[in-house]
Parts: C-alpha cells; structure tokens; sequence
C-alpha cells in the first residue's frame, strides 16, 4: 500500500496513506450526488405535478449531502494535510460544499425555504463536473496558514456568489409570473419578489468581503501569486465590486441586479478551470 510524505512545519515529517481515503471518498462522493439528485427529481416531478411546495424531502436530501460532502472533505483534506482544494477536482467539491453551506446559513434567515430546489441542481451540476477533471491522487503541498485561508475563504465567497445567483434566478421567475399574470404552486410558494431581491444583494456583499478579506490573506502570505491566477481572481472582484458600487451611486432595477448576477457568477465559474490549470500553485 503506497504511502505518501510531505515536509511540515519546523521539519517534521508527516506520513499518510492515501489508498485509504482513495477507497472511502468516491462513495462519498457518490453518495452526496445521489442526494443532490434526489432533491432535483423530487422538484421536477412536484413541478410536474403543479404541485411545488416545500417539502421535508428537499430538506434531508441536502443535509445529507451537505454531511456527505463534509466527510469528503475531512478525508480528503486530512490525507493532503491541507485544504483540499489542491487540483481542479477537489475545488469543484469545496464550491458546491461552500455553496450549500451558505444556503444552510441564509435560506432560513431569509425564509426561502424553496431555494434548496434551485440550489441542488446547480450543486448537482458542479458535483458532476468534478467528473471530468478527477485526479488519481492529491497534489502535495507546503503548508501556509494564511495560503490556506486565503484559497478556502476565496472560494465560500465564490458559494455566497453561486447562491446570489439561485437568488437572482428564483427573483426573475417569479417577476415572469408576475408581468404574465400567470398563478401556479411555484407563484405562490416562492418567497415574496422584495425578498429574494433583497437577499441577493446581501449575498453579493456577503461574497465580495469575503473575497477582499481572501485578498488580504492572500498579501500577508508573503508568497508570489501566480500572475494569471491573480488577474483572474482581480477582475472577478472587479465585476463584482463595480457592480455593488454602481448600485449604492444609483441603484439599479432589480432585475438588472438579478441578470448581472446570474452573468457574473458563470463568468467566475467558468474562469476557475484556467485559474487552477493554467496558473503555478498559489502556495
């Protein structure tokens, strides 16, 4: 059974054996996309039905992922001794981990108890994309305490953005229904137009600190940041904070607000690929 080592701090040496969280984490894996999967049938087949409501269903369906993912996480992380965003594979799980963990935090605050039927085929889309980019094993890497909070507070910000955007999405739908005049079980069970437009402001100024607090992570390492990495994290924080500062100068229409998230998160979400690939390590 193959063993793995990395030097730590003040030269010790830490052994682990990755072959076993080689066997455990794919069935966790699995395990949590069959529960994202599951509250995405259920919301298809109630829609079906016209029958879309909120339902206990839903609810266990994403704890259970979001517990599932949060082994996967611990397996993975204590394996690498890091934070297990070290390729592209173990970031696309720490977003949709980060993503239902925002949900958790804000959905009963906001009392929008329908969004965990938008939220979980957004994170059953990430979960299956990690697919596509898995890797035989974990990159190893130097351990830097304020590296590691830089990467894992950058990418729950990237979660507060994903579910800003599920926010925007659930505002536009019910606006639709609104401007057509058209009643159903979905107008009536999503929550009232002023509160999702409120709470996805609040999340994408929830993400943007979180994203500038990473920053400032990311200066007190004092290591080199890979230029493309950098630029690329830059400009997202750019679109964003332009965006929050263009609405406080003069607030624009809300679903303005709601399409402008939407567009930005894809954009941030589809520049993560060459951000992890075509960029050095950011430790």
């Amino acid at each position: 059974m193959a063993k793995f080592s990395r030097s730590g701090g003040g030269g010790r040496r830490s052994v682990y054996d990755f072959e076993e969280s080689a066997m455990i984490d794919p069935w966790l894996l699995t395990g949590a996309r069959l529960c994202f999967l599951a509250s995405f049938c259920h919301t298809l087949f109630v829609l079906k039905a016209r029958q879309f409501r909120p339902s206990p269903f839903d609810s266990v369906s994403i704890g259970c992922g979001f517990l599932l993912l949060t082994l996967w996480l611990w397996s993975r992380g204590k394996a690498v001794q890091a934070c297990p965003i070290t390729n592209f594979h173990e970031v696309l799980v720490f977003l949709s981990w980060a993503t239902v963990l925002i949900y958790l935090i804000v959905g009963p605050t906001y009392r929008l108890s329908l969004m965990g039927a938008f939220t979980s085929p957004l994170v059953l889309a990430m979960l299956t994309g990690a697919l596509f980019f898995r890797e035989s094993s974990p990159t190893l890497v130097n351990h830097n305490a304020y590296v590691e909070f830089h990467a894992a507070l950058s990418l729950i910000a990237y979660g507060a953005f994903g579910l800003a955007c599920v926010s925007s999405i659930m505002y536009l739908v019910q606006e639709r229904h609104l401007k057509r005049h058209h009643t159903s079980s979905l107008f009536f069970n999503l929550p009232p137009i002023n509160h999702l437009s409120t709470a996805s402001l609040r999340l994408l100024w929830l993400g943007f600190w979180m994203l500038t607090i990473a920053f400032l992570f990311g200066f007190l390492s004092r290591k080199p940041i890979a230029d493309l990495k950098f630029w690329a994290s830059l400009c997202i924080w750019i679109l964003y904070g332009f965006l929050l500062i263009a609405n406080v100068v003069r607030p624009l229409a809300a679903h303005k607000m709601a399409a402008m998230s939407i567009l930005f998160f894809l954009t941030a979400l589809m520049s993560l690929p060459g951000i992890y690939y075509l960029s050095s390590t950011i430790r």
